[in-house]
């Protein structure tokens, strides 16, 4: 039966709509920026303040929270450029907040104006710009004060200059936005947060004063800190209770020279590092003085560092009881750190940047970090035995709850798939299950793996579609029935009491092909979850690996080296071909490899994308809110077998909605 297309269901080419200038911000502001409030909006104009002190250009940084609820900033720096840009032929300042990717921290040469900075996006004051009714900025330079006001992030009061008066400073900049409240949850600023961020600024640039000062009360703030990440930190373990150390603070700094292979000139970390009995624990970490509050690969790579360096001197000194051995969570338990990372091209997770993603920095920091503790170690013994049998007794707590878990999931345990390649932990919540696309792809994940807490099964074609299957009927199937015994759980509905101490891994993993194939695979199986196993999906048990599509041989350009950078999907190989050419890479000087599957990647290649807990993108599914029986009824127009004409009326009514990402 033919469906009737009324006027708005027409898809033609009127229907494709090019969002120019800012109006992508307006129509997504999500996407760039935390809507709770607008403190993330001014933290990007915080951030331009704090890459001048970074740079060692600024020694000072002001901010006002106004009566009238703008918020200004101003700093004594260099102040940004305003004469015409050499391509647009428009003042420069005006296109750094009027232009999304648009700055001076693309510019990653020797000598680049900004070779480490956090907002390397080109995205940052545009977004400030873009959601705010009115900004106003002020730039003293080269002896002129030039001032200039937007509104919704149009100009409304073009570029003036004026010779810098007798009372005026030599250089810098002050932003004021009066933040648009539509956009966000509440208009207000919470104040703990912007005084924590303006204090870890103070932290991370040693020597720089940093000012807040409240306009409605009179009230004035100023942090300044001589000692840096340790004082810091100190006073933050002072404040939980938690003064008292197990052994001195481990401190130190390194950065990569002209000559350290694998790393750019310039890039590293400085860390500072406490192991405490007891109280909480306090952790904060950076990248280019970018709060990551959601950590990331930097945070990663002081784990290995630190793990690495005790667990060589615990074997070194023979001090690991028998039945015992050591993981990086049983060293890292009780730490507290402050850790500031270097990196040059940063990759984070969104616009908002709360977590790290570049692959390297774990082996940046582990590099940087390991020796000089398993040094320090060695020079004050008294002080590493104190900590190893810290980290003795945390492997043993852990050990006993393990056991517990074991002991009541014992009984009754069915046989094992014969392919299916288990792990040696016994502790489930760690533990993780990659159901595999193909033995030759398996083949390549068990060499890959991490045998302490990964399995691996692999699947021989495509999984039955298990959608309109009788529960009972279920392990006919040989793939089902596998799946169903490795993992230690029965089918089930959504409303059957379920006991899920057979649970033998706290994450399912699907890892198939980065194409059309292997996203079919990754619908039947999560179509099996759903509907058999859907305690697994309520439980946030059911993952979905993403293996790259495309790798592409990037050759040394300014102070980066040589990289392998993989990409997602095509979106992910343009974004990062269109990266190339802007640090003067030309066409052609880069290799692109694409991924025909799986078995095409090697062992390490499959470990560093895929599997690292460290360096991988897992994708967590979870239910949300929703309509069990209006989902039940679409999951039975697209996988029911007597759907086909209904399935094509969707397809044909919703297929231009479809989005590459999963």
């Amino acid at each position: 039966m033919a469906t009737k297309k009324t006027a708005s269901s027409d898809y033609s080419e009127a229907s494709i709509r090019v969002l120019k200038g800012l109006e992508p911000v307006k129509q997504r502001p999500g996407m760039y920026t935390r809507t709770e409030n607008p403190l993330h909006i001014i933290q990007e104009v915080i951030d331009n303040a704090s890459d001048e002190a970074l740079g060692g250009h600024c020694g000072h940084i002001v901010v006002t929270q106004n009566a009238d609820g703008s918020v200004s900033v101003e700093d004594d720096g260099r102040g940004i450029p305003v004469g015409l840009h050499p391509e647009e032929k428009v003042p420069t300042v005006e296109i750094v907040f009027t232009r999304l990717h648009a700055g001076g921290k693309f510019d990653k040469g020797a000598g680049g104006a900004y070779a480490f900075s956090g907002g390397l996006h080109g995205v940052g004051v545009s977004v400030t710009n873009a959601l705010s009714t009115r900004l106003e900025i002020a730039v003293w330079r080269e002896g002129r004060v030039h001032q200039m006001a937007f509104a919704n992030g149009d100009v409304i009061e073009p570029l003036t200059s004026r010779p810098i008066g007798r009372d005026d400073k030599k250089s810098g900049t002050r932003v004021t936005a009066w933040p648009n409240p539509k956009y966000f949850d509440s208009p207000a600023i919470s104040q703990p947060e912007l005084q924590r961020l303006l204090r870890s600024k103070a932290v991370l640039l040693p020597g720089v004063k940093v000012t807040l000062i409240n306009a409605k009360t009179g009230d004035s703030q100023s942090w300044q800190y001589e000692q840096g990440l340790r004082g810091y930190l100190t006073e933050s373990l002072a404040q939980t209770s938690n003064g008292e150390t197990l052994i001195p603070l481990f401190e130190g700094a390194q950065y990569a020279g002209v000559d350290t292979d694998g790393f750019a000139e310039g890039e590293g970390a400085a860390w500072v590092v406490a192991w405490t009995e007891d109280g909480a624990v306090v952790r904060e970490s950076y990248v280019n003085l970018i709060p990551t509050s959601n950590g990331g690969t930097h945070e990663s790579g002081l784990r290995e560092g630190l793990f690495g360096a005790v667990k060589n001197f615990v074997e070194m000194h023979s001090l690991l009881p028998k039945g015992v051995k050591l993981l990086p969570e049983d060293v890292f338990a009780r730490v507290s750190f402050v850790l500031s990372a270097k990196v040059l091209d940063p990759q984070f997770q969104g616009q908002i940047k709360e977590r790290l993603n570049s692959r390297d920095a774990v082996r940046l920091v582990s590099t940087f970090t390991k020796p000089p503790l398993e040094l320090w170690l060695n020079q004050h013994v008294d002080y590493g035995k104190k900590l190893a049998e810290l980290v003795i007794r945390q492997a043993q707590s852990r050990l006993r709850s393990a056991q517990k878990v074991e002991k009541k999931k014992s009984s009754g345990v069915a046989v094992l798939p014969g392919k299916l390649t288990d792990c040696e932990s016994s502790d489930i919540a760690r533990n993780e299950l990659f159901l595999v696309e193909g033995d030759s792809a398996g083949g390549s994940a068990k060499m890959g793996r991490d045998k302490e807490f990964q399995a691996i099964l692999p699947l021989r074609g495509k999984v039955l579609n298990s959608w309109e299957s009788d529960r009972d009927r279920l392990f006919a199937n040989n793939e089902i029935h596998d799946i169903a015994v490795a993992i230690g759980v029965d089918p089930h509905g959504p409303n059957d009491s379920l006991d899920l101490a057979g649970l033998r891994y706290g994450k399912i993993c699907i890892l198939s092909d980065a194409d059309v194939d292997g996203s079919h695979i990754q619908v039947l199986l999560l179509t099996l979850f759903f509907k058999h196993f859907p305690a697994l999906i309520s439980n946030g048990n059911i993952c979905i690996a993403r293996p790259p599509l495309y790798r592409v041989d990037a050759p040394a350009r300014g102070k980066k080296p040589i990289q392998k950078i993989y990409a997602l999907d095509d979106g992910e190989l343009v974004a990062i071909e269109d990266k190339l050419r802007k640090e003067g890479v030309k066409d052609g000087a880069w290799a692109i490899s694409r991924f025909k599957g799986l078995g095409e990647m090697n062992a390490e290649q499959l470990w560093e994308t895929t599997m690292n807990p460290d360096t991988r993108r897992l994708l967590p599914v979870a239910l949300g809110e929703f309509d069990r029986a209006a989902s039940e009824h679409r999951f039975n127009m697209l996988m029911g077998k007597g759907e086909a004409a209904a399935r094509r009326a969707w397809i044909e009514e919703h297929g231009n909605e479809a989005e590459a990402d999963i």
